[in-house]
């Protein structure tokens, strides 16, 4: 496990459980890129872009914390497996589930794949799951 990886993702942890901005942007390179697989459009390049997003999901979700689940590491890139949570203004609770993989490069992320999702906190089972995908009802 590369120490950088492990690091990095530490870094960002701590940043965002501090709230701390400039401490969040500087884990990130300046020409950073970010794909979101599941959703391309969401996808962005730069370090501003992260700022920027970072900076709403402070002002949107005051007590916003993370953990980090799981962390592995392999030829410069680190998979991670993460957990936010907090409040948002209407009271009702923020909870996302996922995965992040960065490029790490001079102890910062060049790049990421980010699958990171709302926790869908409805009650239906996979029947109904597997429905919505192929739009046939269950037997």
């Amino acid at each position: 496990m590369s120490s950088d990886g492990t690091a990095l993702v530490g870094r960002l942890r701590e940043a965002v459980d501090a709230h701390d901005l400039d401490r969040l942007v500087a884990c990130f390179a300046a020409d950073y890129r970010n794909e979101t697989p599941a959703h391309p459009a969401r996808g962005f390049d730069g370090r501003d872009q992260v700022r920027t997003n970072w900076e709403r999901l402070f002002t949107g979700i005051p007590d916003l914390s993370a953990d980090v689940l799981r962390v592995a590491h392999d030829d410069g890139t680190t998979w991670s497996e993460w957990e936010m949570r907090g409040t948002l203004p209407d009271g009702r609770r923020h909870l996302m589930r996922g995965v992040v993989i960065f490029g790490v490069a001079d102890q910062q992320a060049s790049w990421a794949r980010f699958y990171l999702e709302p926790v869908d906190q409805g009650d239906a089972g996979i029947d109904a799951a597997i429905e919505t995908i192929v739009g046939i009802d269950a037997p």
